[in-house]
């Protein structure tokens, strides 16, 4: 019914103007003095013939509008020429929409090349600033004081961030490079650990971990990046204390710290690109990007993350491995 009123209200000139002769009709007659059964069956057999042509306009009417209708849930997949016009008015609105589709498919093309040409050189820039990174570490290393070890923690972050910019572009970009296949959670865990042991040993902090001969669906290099993001802020907000790492019989990893923790208003939104959330904005030194980049990544792997925290006490991410049962070939 809603259809139909839509059809009148497009149409409604028509039915007026017809309406508007019908009454000139219905006055000519009158001023002849023509017979009154006359003027009746003139107007029966017009209303008849004016019904049977609304009917058939209305039916085709419908039939145009439900096939343009069904084109706009499928438009991206559309790539012959839209439905033929039935009026110059028409023809020039469908050639205004050829000439807009053109535009977009340069524009994205000239898009993607730009983004593109973006990784290409951001991938050659993060290895060869790894260089120089490598080269520094190693002075450092040299000799054992306060001081390097300080400028040393100081670099790992440097490479930390380095990292999170080609990951950024990774991520987004349309040829990704994940590769599903059964992940041992030992050797991830270890290996993010192993990372960050020089920070744990600097800062005083027990790292508490028991190992797991779990396997889950994943990809070992992303699930890698979301341990390190995790574990790189639990040694950040945590001064003293532990941090462990545990694996449930349900293949839910935590990773628990008992540093400053997080504010109950803020927990809501720490998915969120760019938050930072009262910690971040008392250390002036969180970008807000790292637990946005964990839940992207996750999101991509199919993996659930989530946090629990108390203010004070410390908090625990949780990152749910769960998948239904797969044959990997």
């Amino acid at each position: 019914m809603w259809l139909f009123w839509k059809y009148l209200r497009q149409y409604r000139w028509i039915a007026l103007c017809f309406f508007g002769f019908a009454l000139i009709f219905a006055v000519v007659f009158a001023l002849y003095e023509l017979q009154t059964e006359a003027v009746l069956y003139a107007s029966g057999i017009c209303a008849a013939v004016f019904a049977v042509i609304l009917t058939i306009h209305f039916s085709c009417f419908r039939r145009k509008y439900l096939e343009r209708r069904r084109l706009i849930d499928t438009i991206t997949l559309i790539t012959e020429r839209l439905p033929e016009p039935d009026s110059p008015l028409e023809e020039l609105y469908i050639q205004m929409l050829e000439q807009l589709r053109t535009v977009s498919y340069e524009n994205q093309n000239r898009f993607q090349q730009e983004r593109s040409d973006s990784i290409d050189y951001y991938t050659t820039w993060v290895h060869q600033i790894k260089t120089p990174i490598s080269v520094m570490q190693m002075i450092l290393q040299s000799e054992d004081t306060e001081e390097h070890r300080a400028l040393s923690a100081e670099l790992f972050r440097i490479e930390q961030y380095v990292e999170m910019v080609l990951c950024w572009f990774r991520l987004d970009s349309a040829a990704s490079d994940f590769v599903i296949e059964a992940v041992s959670l030992d050797k991830v865990i270890r290996q993010a650990i192993r990372k960050f042991a020089p920070q744990f040993i600097r800062k005083k902090i027990r790292m508490i971990y028991k190992s797991t001969a779990c396997k889950v669906l994943s990809d070992e290099k992303w699930l890698l990046f979301i341990l390190e993001q995790l574990l790189s802020n639990a040694v950040k907000y945590t001064d003293h204390g532990s941090v462990s790492v545990s694996v449930t019989e349900n293949k839910v990893l935590t990773i628990t710290d008992t540093g400053i923790g997080i504010a109950p208003e803020d927990l809501p939104r720490i998915f969120e690109k760019g938050y930072t959330g009262y910690n971040g904005r008392a250390d002036k030194k969180s970008t807000g990007l790292g637990l946005y980049l964990c839940k992207k990544t996750a999101d991509k792997l199919s993996h659930r993350i989530y946090a629990e925290s108390e203010a004070g006490k410390g908090s625990t991410f949780f990152i749910d491995l769960k998948t239904e049962h797969i044959e990997i070939e």
